[in-house]
């Protein structure tokens, strides 16, 4: 099986993508931001719909197409691959093409901007008043599939624990 949790940066994917991947007998995390740090000179993040840049949206691409087929490779091995990546808007399009012909569960968390800004306040984070931009992006240029998740008065483990409770509602079918 695969298993991606998607939401905004500081919304918690990679801590509930881990927790769930520990609770399963045979599972991997699959770490998006990983994989784009692996690019070891010529890599560009994106800042924003703005002021992507051709080469950043290739190599956003790319990171997402890498973490379809390392998640693939985990399935195939009796894994289920837990992947953690922002997926909104035709991202969304490209991760269904990306694992065309398999079943997966998509799972997007959705806690109040309000309580994701204040993250990023605290920890100082640099594009604090930068990345809103996403969180609209998501609420509405992103078609609902799977589970949509509000997590705004969940903790992580009960976050983990609200996405195993309803991952046949988080189900996508070829």
């Amino acid at each position: 099986m695969i298993i991606v949790v998607s939401g905004l940066p500081g919304a918690g994917k990679t801590t509930t993508a881990g927790l769930l991947a520990s609770r399963l007998d045979r599972a991997a995390h699959v770490e998006a931001d990983r994989l784009q740090e692996m690019t070891v000179s010529g890599g560009v993040w994106p800042e924003g719909p703005r002021e992507m840049t051709p080469e950043a949206a290739r190599q956003l691409r790319l990171r997402l197409r890498n973490a379809c087929l390392l998640a693939r490779s985990f399935a195939a091995a009796g894994f289920t691959a837990v992947v953690d990546e922002i997926v909104a808007g035709a991202r969304l399009d490209e991760l269904i093409e990306d694992l065309a012909g398999l079943p997966f569960a998509f799972v997007m968390l959705v806690p109040a901007f309000e309580v994701v800004h204040r993250r990023w306040q605290a920890i100082g984070s640099p594009f604090a008043d930068v990345f809103g931009w996403i969180d609209e992006e998501i609420r509405t240029a992103t078609r609902r599939v799977g589970l949509w998740l509000d997590t705004t008065t969940l903790d992580p483990e009960g976050t983990a624990d609200a996405v195993l409770e309803r991952l046949d509602e988080a189900m996508v079918l070829p």
